[in-house]
């Protein structure tokens, strides 16, 4: 039997890409080799593939118009195989797309994604050679496995309380949310994530809910972090200090300073955006109040990935979870950053309306 590549496992397992499918596929001069080599699988599969490539774009970047434009075609799939990021769409921001049910999106790449879910998607911000040949061609079905337990145990959840033996100890309410989940199975329209796969994560309410109940306490980033400018393996941890559901203070060295800068830069940079109308008028403040938002809780699931300071594949490892500040995945905390950070060997618990606690990892091993 012949073992496929990487690049026949995206497209045949993970997407099922049929002949005849509109295939886009945007990449940087550094993910070229990458996206030419789904480009020529594609091909291969009869599949009507474009190819465009773009300057490689931070998170504070705008994605270039012929990209944007591309994606406006409705493509049946769309890889974003990009360095750092597929860039923002200056438009959409300033004039949100709605979709039939009235919901808001920032980027036509969401809006067709979540919005309309006509297309289908992979994005893989940072990919390497080495993650992209040991991480991609895995057993998808495993990780599907691990998806579906875990969504059935968090359904009805209220809270999450996390904390680990590097200092981390917050709690956070999911009041009305939904698990979501990276599993690798982008077949159906509406499906997508990151390639490598494997990770369920969820967002926070955002702010003091009715009950009082808010995320609060402390997260220690001890493994990796997104800085807008890439990621890194952390030397020192960076502490955050979490007050009625947004980071009120950040310790520690270098790496702190750094995240920091990265923060008060969204924050400054939502009222410049307000002002010259590439948002809409009202919302720097709360693009500002959100740069500090925590915006998600994900759990790593694939066993091939590691943590090497590369987020792509770090937030996917096995006995970590990871927290995100800045935007999150329910689209009511609109923010210019979505900055992960990872925590290694947490315990995480579950709280339900029953007053009944589930752990489901104690120091980084699940209890399935």
């Amino acid at each position: 039997m012949r073992i496929i590549t990487p690049a026949e496992a995206i497209v045949k397992n993970v997407c099922k890409i049929k002949p005849g499918e509109k295939v886009l596929i945007i990449a940087n001069p550094k993910t070229y080799l990458f996206a030419q080599r789904i480009y020529d699988v594609c091909i291969s599969y009869k599949a009507k593939a474009s190819l465009i490539i773009q300057e490689a774009k931070t998170s504070f970047d705008n994605a270039e118009d012929a990209v944007l434009a591309a994606i406006k075609s409705e493509p049946d799939v769309c890889f974003s195989i990009s360095e750092i990021k597929l860039g923002k769409d200056p438009y959409s921001a300033k004039t949100p797309l709605k979709n039939s049910q009235g919901e808001e999106f920032t980027h036509i790449f969401d809006f067709l994604l979540e919005g309309k879910k006509t297309m289908r998607a992979v994005w893989t911000p940072g990919i390497t050679e080495d993650i992209f040949n040991r991480t991609v061609n895995i057993d998808y079905e495993e990780i599907s496995d691990y998806c579906e337990k875990l969504e059935k145990i968090f359904d009805g959840v209220q809270s999450i309380h996390v904390t680990a033996k590097g200092g981390t100890d917050i709690f956070i309410p999911v009041q009305g949310r939904k698990l979501l989940k990276d599993d690798g199975n982008f077949s159906m329209p509406g499906t997508g994530g990151n390639i490598p796969a494997g990770e369920v994560f969820i967002s926070p309410n955002r702010g003091v809910l009715k009950d009082g109940s808010c995320t609060h306490g402390k997260i220690v980033f001890d493994g990796s972090m997104t800085f807008s400018d890439g990621d890194s393996i952390l030397n020192t941890p960076i502490e955050c200090t979490v007050v009625d559901g947004f980071v009120k203070e950040i310790s520690g060295k270098e790496e702190a300073e750094r995240l920091l800068k990265t923060i008060t830069e969204a924050e400054s940079l939502s009222f410049e955006y307000e002002k010259s109308g590439k948002i809409p008028s009202g919302m720097g403040k709360i693009y500002a109040e959100n740069a500090r938002n925590i915006g998600e809780l994900g759990i790593g699931l694939n066993i091939f990935a590691k943590i090497n300071g590369n987020m792509l594949e770090d937030e996917k490892a096995f006995s970590t979870c990871h927290f995100a500040i800045g935007e999150n995945y329910d689209n009511d905390a609109p923010a210019l950053i979505h900055l992960d950070g990872l925590v290694r060997n947490p315990t995480i618990t579950l709280s339900f309306k029953n007053s009944s606690d589930v752990t489901i990892m104690k120091d980084g091993k699940f209890i399935l």
